[in-house]
Parts: structure tokens; sequence; C-alpha cells
């Protein structure tokens, strides 16, 4: 069975089935797919660098789920008839090099070194979070709706991601990390 839309929403859907806006959509898609892949590598290094069992914990949780947005992004790839292919994404490339940069100036074993790789973490949550968004208004517009299925799904885990880092940051972090 195929959606019913609005004669508005439909209209919108055939001007962009091909059109500059569903490219910008595919390029979108390819630079999330990117920085998810890097993710992966460079999230065991955050863990590996984390004091907090807690904090070393939702790190390993959110690596798992990042391997998971790679596989759903995938999907997305098969659902627009593509081979996935990744662009570079220049703003994720930065936010990782800036989690390292934060590894490699705080002292090892300290809950400094935590609340950094928390901020650092955070930073990258929230470009995922406007990435996801974005991708999902993006994929609804178009009638692209289990594209939109698969993408809220990672959107709504990011968001659980970013408030469990908060959660963590001030209910024991920040205030340990201020008296050291």
């Amino acid at each position: 069975m195929f959606p019913v839309f609005p004669p508005s929403q439909a209209t919108a859907i055939k001007k962009t089935k091909d059109s500059k806006f569903k490219k910008l959509f595919i390029d979108e898609i390819k630079d999330i797919y990117w920085a998810e892949k890097h993710l992966v590598k460079a999230l065991p290094k955050m863990s590996k660098g984390a004091t907090s069992s807690k904090l070393k914990k939702a790190i390993d949780t959110h690596l798992e789920q990042t391997k998971e947005h790679v596989n759903r992004l995938e999907e997305v790839f098969e659902i627009l008839d593509l081979k996935p292919q990744a662009k570079k994404c220049d703003a994720m490339e930065g936010l990782i090099e800036e989690a390292q940069s934060i590894l490699e100036d705080t002292d090892s074993d300290t809950i400094k070194r935590d609340a950094g790789i928390i901020i650092a973490s955070q930073k990258v949550e929230h470009y995922e979070i406007a990435s996801y968004g974005s991708l999902v208004s993006v994929a609804k517009l178009m009638g692209l709706s289990e594209a939109e299925k698969i993408l809220s799904k990672t959107l709504d885990e990011e968001k659980k991601t970013d408030a469990l880092l908060t959660k963590l940051a001030e209910s024991e972090i920040n205030e340990e990390a201020s008296s050291e």
C-alpha cells in the first residue's frame, strides 16, 4: 500500500525526487555515515581513557549503538537504491581531534579527564542530534517514511546518550573534578 500524502506534500515529494534537495539529503547521509564509522574507531580510546566505571559503561554502550547506527545508515542507502558511501565529515573529524587533545592534555586516572571526555562526547552527541534531526525532517518531507523511521530511532538514541552524559556530569563527575 502506498502512503497517502496531502496534496502539498505529494507535490513536494514529486519535486524533490531527483532534485538538488535530494542530492543534499544524500550528501548529508554520506556525511553522517563517515562520522559514525569514525566514531566506531574513536570511542574505544575515550572509554580506555575514562576513570569512572559509569562513564566507561556509557561510552561502551554508545559504541555498540554507533555500530548499529552504521548498519541503519546502510539500510537508508538501500532504501535510496544506493551503494553505501562515506563523504568526509570535517565537523566530526574536528570533534574527534578535540577529544583526542583532551586525552593528551589531561592526566590519566583523573576525574578531570572524565569531565573533559564528557564535554567532548556531548559535543559529538549534539552534532549527531542536529544531523539526524535535520535528516528526519527532510526524509519526512520527501515521503521516505521507512528512512524517516530508521533515522528517528537513531536520533532518539543520540538524545538518550546525551541525557545520560549530562546526568553523569551533574550527579558526580563535575563536582569530583572541581575538587581534584
